[in-house]
Parts: structure tokens; C-alpha cells; sequence
């Protein structure tokens, strides 16, 4: 069943056209993919959606009840807000409720014996009961705990900005909404947490509507994929997987039906050029054929990464680190961490966020000192360096003279000149689009950019820091099969699952310990050694302890004689007191601070019931064994 309904959407930017009358359908329960090369639309069709921008034309049918969450890729939070406050943000009942029991919670931990304050608890407890938000409530603190959020009365002022994310992601994933959009909601997770959400939206009761860089996300979550090209919309029934073998299917059927139109055309063209009567009927329709055919545009010619670049002669030796130790405000990330980087090596650094991966690269590139230990680079070095933060631009730059201030023309490893227009073209930036000036590409078309800039400095030693964020899938296939052809060395801490395993064969692994470890072999095969070791260690019987013989004991002190004879005396007394105040508590009725005061001595009674029948279980053993003795 449709909940939402798009029709004839039409949007420029610029001279782009974004969307060229695009129409499509949201079903119930639907998990759609959107995938295209970045500057394409994809984030501004999410925001139309949304209703947060508004497109030239075309309409948006829907229930007046339909409810939207969006997750923006860089979310803006309030920050007089607490984080608990901030995920229960919103007009929806059950977001109302959650919000005031959870304010009335924390005013009576700030004054226990206050009764007024007890009372307006147990009034909202009984709204949580009759609106059914425990649930929610227990799934919005599962979420924060998930993401890393464990303090949630922490004002969200006071969050850097990864953390601001994932209070934003929590507060999108709790809210009731009948349609998520969620604008790269991967960016900056690390890969446990990553594979928690994909469980997660499993789980979702409403659909979703999603962009992200991670292939292995997307396969897993989705259902169907809509891919935005050139202002037309391509849907897919099935996830990338299916996209992938489909998009094949339809490109050989477009080139079919381009050479069939090419065919056509030399035809009807040498026709007329035969000289035949151009004043009959049948001729001046014959000539209206061809000028249509010629009009129309043919498949867009696919690029691909068909040449290998040449670099700067590597020498045998490359980096070596010798007792590198680091640390930052007194936590220690890296202590006495020795490594040496081979020719042609391919390594991935992964671990949670936090640990000191981007450190460490920074630390190999010479470009943050160590504390201590030693970094030997070899003279034939030339290293290229992506990184995570935004290169400033000269936004009244044309891409093709940006890319020209580093070179004109690379050459491939078998000597062949590949131009800066070349490049570009493969790096998805067609001949019309490189007299573009910077000013006028989205954020993701920018960091494409940046990225064919690094690569066109020709390094030898390739550092990748977290390069797949803000890059689409096409643009990171491309990367892929760049790096495929690289001859150098190629260092990367990232996140993406597809990309490691597509570019690196061993890593070196942080763990939350500050420990790191050094893994032969992909992502994939890493992670099911760890989940195997994981099942073993569940399966694996308790540690039994060594026992040891000592002299057994003949008798009790006189302490524990005394203490044996009236433990269970004590022991009736604490059952009697404790049934004493179950009564006590039935008949309080609504005397809120005798009530108050009754349950913190059952509780002291109740603990001190349980550590007295454990002292009992102790003695009694003792006893046994000096009189089997």
C-alpha cells in the first residue's frame, strides 16, 4: 500500500537540472536505497520529501497523519537541551510522556524525600502505563547505549560533534514516524556500530528511505534502490546486489538500442544524400525522422579506470616505526608500537572511534609528532595525504584550472601522457562539467575533487583517511579500481567494510583497551576469526580453580561456634520483620512518606536476609566437613 506519492517532480539548480519529472511511490514497510554521483540531487530529493525544500513543480500526495523523521548528514541540535531531552523532542504523544516522566525522574533524584515530587512520579509512571511508552523508553535508552551515549542528562552543548550525531541518529530511530529518511547515517560510525543499526532498521516498523557510501549497509538494508541520473530516476526491485546485476542489464540494453539508432541513422542519411526528390511527402517525413534521430542523446560513455598511473620510483625502503608512544590529555593511545611498511603493501587501520587510527597515520606521515620512538622514511618517499577535514577552495576556481595547479598531464607506468581533462572525466566529471566554477558544487562533489588533486601529485605512498566519507558508490568504484592499478603503497584507516576488503589484505587492529593488534588478511575474514574466537569463548566450561590440599579444620573458633548457634535465629527474625512490612506497606494507603520510608528498610532487611543466609550456606559447610572428620 502507497503512503506517499510523487509525481511529475521537477527541480533546477542553476543551470542543473535536478529532477526532469520524476515520479515514484512509498509503500508501506518499503527500505529504499538512493544512490547517484554526488552533486546529482540525492540529498535535495530527501529534503523535498521532508517538506524542508520545495520543488519547481510536481506533486506530493499523503495522508494528512503521515508522519516524516529526517536525519540531515549534518544534524543541528538544540543546545539548551539535555541529551535525553533532545531525543524526545517532538509533538507526539508518547514523545510527550516519555519527556515529562523522565524530567519528574530526575527532580526526585535531586530531592528523594521530596513527597510532592514522588507523587507527580507515580502520576507520570501511570501516563507511561496508559500511553505504553516503556517500551519506547527502554528502546531510546538501548539506542544511546548502542551509540556510545551513556550519560543522558549531559547537555548537548557540551557534545562534540560525532557525539551530537549519534544523539541525532538515536532521536531519528526513536521517534514514530511512518517514513525515516536517513541522510548518510554510517559517516563516523565505526564498524560494530554500524552492523547494531543494520539490525536495527531490520526491526523498523515504519519504511525508510536512506543514502549512504556503505555498500554492505546498503545490501543489507534495503529492498529496493532508486538511482538518480542525470535528473532521471531508475528504480530497482532488490538490494545494490540486484542493482548492480539490473543497472548491467539495462546499460547493454541502452547501448543496444544506440547502436540500433546510429544504424538508423547512417541509413536514412546516406539515403538522402543519394539525391533523391526532397519535395514529397514521404521525403520531407523521411527528413523530420533523421533530424529527430539526431536529437536525441545517446548513453552516457561509461568511464572506467582502464590505465595504471605512474608514480615516483619506490625504493626498498619505505616507513619504520620504532617505539612510537602517544598520548593525549593523559590517555595513552599508542605505547612502544614498532612497524615496518613494505613496498606494495596495502594496510587498513580499524578500531573504534577514539583510539588513535588517525593519529597514528598522521603520525607515520611526519605530520603529528610522536611522544616518543621514531619515524625512518625512505628517500624515494613521496607521499599523498587525504584527509578527513575539507581542503579550502578557491571557490572562484573552474574545476579544470584547480586540478591544473597540480599538474596538466600524468603519465600512466608504460609512459602513455594522460591529460587533466582525462583525469577528470574518469573521476566522473564530464568535458561540460570541468569549466564549472567551485562555487557551484555540492559539498560530495567537492571532496571528489580533492581527492583527483591528491592523486594527481603522482605519491608513491598512498594515506586515506576515512576516504569513502562524503564520496558516493560510484566515485569510491572508481577509487577501487584506481587503487587496484596503484603501484605504490597505500595506507587507510576507514570504516567501510567494502572498501577494506576490496583494497587492503592485513590490518592493524585498536581496541577500546588501547591495545593494538596486527590481523593477515581482509576485513571479512577478520571479523569471522573474531566471531569464531567469541563463540569458542561462549562455549568454553568455567575455568575450573586448582585446588590445592591444606590441613582440614578439626573445629570451630569460638567466634564462629557462638555465631553458628544464632544465625538462624537471626535469619527468622529478618522473615518476620520483612512480612511485617509488606503489611505495614498494604495498609500505609496514600501516606506517600510512610510509604517512602518502609520500602528503604525493606530494602536494608532484604539485603541483609540475603547476606546472612549466604554467611548460613558457609557455615553449615564447615560444619559438615568437621564432622565427616
Amino acid at each position: 500500500m502507497s503512503i506517499l506519492q510523487v509525481e511529475n517532480l521537477y527541480k533546477t539548480y542553476g543551470e542543473k537540472t535536478l529532477f526532469d519529472h520524476i515520479s515514484f511511490t512509498i509503500a508501506a514497510k518499503q527500505r529504499i536505497g538512493l544512490i547517484g554521483v554526488n552533486g546529482t540531487g540525492k540529498s535535495t530529493l530527501l529534503k523535498v520529501i521532508a517538506g524542508i525544500e520545495s520543488a519547481d513543480s510536481g506533486e506530493l500526495t499523503h495522508a494528512n497523519t503521515l508522519r516524516i523523521e529526517y536525519l540531515p548528514q549534518q544534524p543541528e541540535l538544540v543546545e539548551g537541551l539535555t541529551i535525553l531531552e533532545q531525543i524526545y523532542y517532538g509533538d507526539a504523544p508518547i514523545m510527550q510522556v516519555m519527556r515529562e516522566y523522565e524530567l519528574a525522574l530526575s527532580e526526585l533524584e535531586k530531592d528523594p524525600e521530596n513527597e510532592r515530587k514522588l507523587k507527580h512520579l507515580m502520576n507520570m509512571q501511570q501516563k507511561m502505563d496508559q500511553n505504553d511508552a516503556w517500551e519506547a523508553n527502554t528502546v531510546a535508552k538501548t539506542v544511546l547505549t548502542k551509540l556510545g551515549i551513556t550519560d543522558f542528562q549531559k547537555p548537548v552543548i557540551h557534545l562534540s560533534g560525532g557525539q551530537k550525531k549519534r544523539v541525532a541518529i538515536a532521536k531519528a530511530l526513536i521517534q514514530p514516524a511512518d517514513i525515516l529518511i536517513l541522510d548518510e547515517p554510517t559517516n563516523h560510525l565505526d564498524n560494530e556500530t554500524i552492523e547494531w543499526l543494520e539490525g536495527f532498521l531490520a526491526q523498523y516498523r515504519g519504511s525508510i528511505i536512506l543514502i549512504t557510501h556503505d555498500r554492505y549497509f546498503l545490501n543489507r538494508v534495503t529492498n529496493q534502490i532508486f538511482e538518480l541520473d542525470q535528473g532521471k530516476l531508475y528504480t530497482y526491485s532488490g538490494n545494490y546486489e540486484v542493482f548492480l546485476e539490473k543497472k548491467a542489464e539495462r546499460e547493454i540494453n541502452e547501448e543496444n538500442a544506440e547502436e540500433k539508432r546510429q544504424n538508423l541513422l547512417r541509413r536514412e542519411l546516406a539515403w538522402l544524400r543519394r539525391g533523391a526528390k526532397a519535395r514529397t511527402t514521404k521525403q520531407k517525413a523521411r527528413i523530420g525522422r533523421v533530424e529527430d534521430l539526431q536529437d536525441q542523446k545517446g548513453p552516457a560513455a561509461k568511464q572506467e579506470m582502464d590505465f595504471a598511473i605512474g608514480s615516483q620510483r619506490l625504493g626498498k625502503k619505505v616507513l619504520e616505526l620504532e617505539n612510537i608512544s602517544k598520548a593525549y590529555d593523559g590517555n595513552q593511545l599508542i605505547k612502544n608500537f614498532h612497524y615496518l611498511i613494505t613496498p606494495g603493501e596495502r594496510l587498513g587501520i580499524i578500531g573504534p572511534n577514539g583510539t588513535g587510527k588517525s593519529t597514528l597515520l598522521n603520525i607515520m606521515a611526519g605530520r603529528t609528532p610522536a611522544d616518543s620512538g621514531t619515524v625512518e622514511v625512505g628517500t624515494t618517499v613521496k607521499i599523498g595525504f587525504y584527509t578527513q577535514e575539507h581542503e579550502e577552495m578557491d571557490e572562484d576556481l573552474r574545476v579544470i584550472e584547480y586540478i591544473k595547479e597540480t599538474a596538466e598531464i600524468v603519465y600512466t607506468i608504460d609512459n602513455q601522457v594522460i591529460t587533466a581533462e582525462q583525469m577528470l572525466e574518469r573521476f566522473l566529471f564530464p568535458r561540460s562539467a570541468q569549466w564549472t566554477y567551485i562555487r557551484k558544487l555540492s559539498g560530495g562533489e567537492r571532496r571528489r575533487l580533492y581527492l583527483l588533486k591528491v592523486l594527481m601529485e603522482e605519491p608513491n605512498v598512498l594515506f586515506l583517511d576515512e576516504p569513502t566519507n562524503d564520496l558516493d558508490t560510484q566515485t569510491l568504484s572508481v577509487l577501487e579500481d584506481y587503487l587496484d592499478q596503484f603501484p605504490g603503497v597505500v595506507l587507510t584507516v576507514s570504516h567501510d567494510r567494502y572498501f577494506l576488503d576490496r583494497v587492503v589484505d592485513h590490518l592493524v587492529v585498536f581496541d577500546e583497551r588501547g591495545q593494538i593488534s596486527r590481523f593477515q588478511g581482509s576485513y571479512s575474514e577478520f571479523m569471522e576469526e573474531k566471531k569464531l574466537q567469541e563463540m569458542m569463548q561462549e562455549k568454553e566450561p568455567a575455568p575450573v580453580k586448582a585446588e590445592y590440599k591444606k590441613e582440614k579444620k578439626k573445629r570451630l573458633s569460638y567466634k564462629e561456634q557462638q555465631e553458628w548457634e544464632q544465625i538462624e535465629d537471626v535469619i527468622a527474625g529478618l522473615e518476620e520483620r520483612k512480612e511485617q512490612l509488606e503489611q505495614e506497606i498494604a495498609s500505609a494507603g496514600s501516606d506517600l512518606g510512610k510509604v517512602t520510608e518502609l520500602y528503604k528498610e525493606q530494602e536494608q532487611v532484604d539485603t541483609k536476609l540475603e547476606e546472612t543466609m549466604e554467611r548460613w550456606e558457609e557455615l553449615s559447610l564447615l560444619v559438615e566437613e568437621i564432622e565427616n572428620s
